[in-house]
């Protein structure tokens, strides 16, 4: 079973909402539970998302995604991009990260939504895992403040040990 090292940050960028004027500020650093995504999300200015993304290629045999997270009680979405630039096409999935509590959440290809800039993109192609380049985690939805999403694990499950 293939494992993001979670202890590695070199790899994870934030990108937040300053790219439009806002001053939400996030970051990713290894922790002893694995990786943390913590930051603070504001509103101001126009802001509103705070998010950090790495490169990354799935093996063939994905079936699905499954994460290991805690959580602060605030909703977080898991975002594949199908190419390696700044702006662009992403597939996500939005999962709630209940506080104080380790919660396991799997994910499937059709679990993802296309999107461009938090609106669908109905003629995009399928998400396919083969083709995915990026991995990112993203805060937003008017859930402003200082937030904190651990995670102890992110594994591709194969197809055959998977069920949903």
């Amino acid at each position: 079973m293939w494992q993001l090292n979670l202890q590695e940050e070199s790899p994870w960028r934030a990108i937040n909402d300053g790219v439009m004027g806002g001053v939400s500020q996030a970051r990713y650093r290894a922790c002893e539970a694995g990786g943390c995504f913590e930051g603070n999300l504001s509103l101001a200015n126009g802001g509103g998302f705070a998010s950090v993304r790495r490169p990354v290629r799935l093996p063939d045999q994905t079936g699905a995604l499954r994460l290991r997270v805690r959580g602060d009680g605030k909703r977080y979405q898991l975002r594949l991009r199908t190419h390696s630039a700044l702006d662009g096409v992403v597939y996500a999935v939005v999962f709630a990260a209940p506080a104080e509590t380790w919660r396991e959440v799997t994910f499937s290809l059709k679990d993802f939504t296309a999107t461009y800039r938090g609106r669908p993109v109905d003629d995009a192609p399928p998400l396919q895992w083969s083709e995915v380049q990026q991995l990112g985690l993203l805060i937003a939805h008017q859930q402003a403040g200082p937030f904190a999403l651990t995670l102890a694990s992110i594994q591709a499950v194969q197809t055959e040990a998977f069920s949903h």
